[in-house]
């Protein structure tokens, strides 16, 4: 097989990850289940300036939909949440691979935990047996502290901590607020099977090879928060098993590694057909960028999490999302949703130096600021601000 262009590599990222620029039909709720377990988890996040992180993703490759699908999949237990990348939706199918021990957790073992603490876990197990489903709101903090984000009240950590280890789940989100129940309450008649920790690492590598479309061995851990060593052996294992496939990539010192269900596409793309992106906006949390090496790496784009500085040391803005297009990540706008005016702001926009501005890629912005603010009923599109003036007029309605 040829040796791949960076370009093959980028192109196959984003066939892997659903953003390339193939015909579809107007998405269904099935779609947007396949969509997960293609990509493997939805990180969950509270900002909502525009549409929460879990349901942007999934606009971002389906177009418009109804967000409904995903709270509705979550209460059908199609999905469940538990600890992936972060805290995330990911696919029933997967439940039994989150409960092989701690698999994540180096700053604190939930078992361990909840093993050391088991009178307060039974008393909150016995609540949960009495009154169905509970939210962490249902109990009055009583040991004179202040509950904040870093120092929550200690039934709040019981309750995540049995979630983790599948004694309780999330039967669905009220105005984000998670509520709780039994497991054998939302999958009932089902005993997980015990899968032990080392196969559960490969599975974990497996998906996170097949969702990067060609990676690196040391992209490979992060994509679920695995430990380097415990990827690294999973990997070199499924090796042996002749479970992963190899490819040599132009700029690589090593060779890059693919899923075997991508051979057909890796290899149409080391003959030069490569998959081109769609125009679209990402989330902060999508998978394509929340890595930031592979992102520097292959586009060549800078992208920190801003909301995460103070106001003063932002560059780009609170909540700024990268714009993809032709297999390019060729720059990123701050927006905010005003929903009861009515109005998309974009209250900047800045293009990466060297993109050119023409009608066609004037074009192709207009419509997608065009859809994604329909899609938030919002449907007056305003941008405030633009690193080329003239498209400061050009995108406004």
């Amino acid at each position: 097989m040829k040796t791949l262009s960076q370009d093959a590599v980028r192109g196959l990222l984003i066939a892997a990850q659903g953003l390339h620029n193939d015909p579809q039909p107007p998405a269904t709720k099935e779609d947007v289940r396949s969509m997960i377990r293609r990509i493997n988890m939805l990180q969950i996040d509270s900002i909502s300036v525009v549409a929460r992180a879990p349901y942007f993703v999934l606009w971002s490759r389906l177009g418009d939909y109804d967000p409904r699908w995903l709270d509705e999949l979550l209460e059908e237990a199609a999905l469940f949440e538990h600890y992936a990348n972060a805290n995330c939706f990911v696919p029933i199918e997967d439940f039994p691979l989150y409960l092989t021990g701690s698999r994540i957790f180096d700053w604190r073992d939930p078992r361990r935990w909840l093993a050391e603490h088991r009178d307060m876990a039974d008393k909150v197990l016995k609540y949960i047996r009495i009154h169905g489903e509970t939210r962490h709101t249902d109990f009055t903090r009583s040991d004179g502290q202040k509950t904040t984000w870093d120092n929550p009240k200690p039934e709040a950590v019981v309750l995540d901590y049995l979630t983790y280890v599948g004694e309780l789940m999330i039967r669905k989100r009220e105005n984000l607020q998670k509520v709780y129940d039994l497991r054998e309450r939302i999958l009932p008649h089902y005993e997980p099977p015990v899968v032990p920790r080392a196969e559960a690492h490969e599975q974990f590598v497996l998906y996170t090879i097949k969702a990067l479309g060609v990676t690196k061995p040391e992209w490979i851990s992060h994509y679920y928060r695995l430990k380097n060593t415990d990827a690294a052996a999973a990997l070199k294992r499924l090796e042996k098993q002749d479970r992963v496939m190899t490819i040599a990539v132009e700029g690589w010192e090593k060779p890059a590694y693919f899923h075997p269900d991508n051979l057909k596409r890796v290899e149409a793309a080391a003959e030069g057909k490569i998959p081109r992106s769609k125009t679209t906006l990402l989330s902060p949390f999508d998978p394509l960028v929340w890595h930031n090496t592979p992102t520097l790496e292959l586009f060549n784009f800078d992208f920190p999490i801003e909301f995460y500085f103070p106001e003063a040391k932002r560059k780009y803005g609170y909540y700024s999302l990268p714009i993809l297009h032709n297999n390019a990540l060729i720059g990123r706008l701050d927006p905010k949703a005003h929903r009861k005016e009515g109005i998309f702001e974009v209250k900047s926009l800045h293009l990466e130096p060297g993109v050119v501005v023409d009608d066609a890629l004037v074009g192709r912005l207009k419509r997608l600021l065009r859809a994604c603010a329909m899609w938030h009923e919002t449907p007056q599109v305003v941008v405030n601000n633009a690193s080329d003036p003239e498209l400061t007029e050009r995108l406004s309605d």
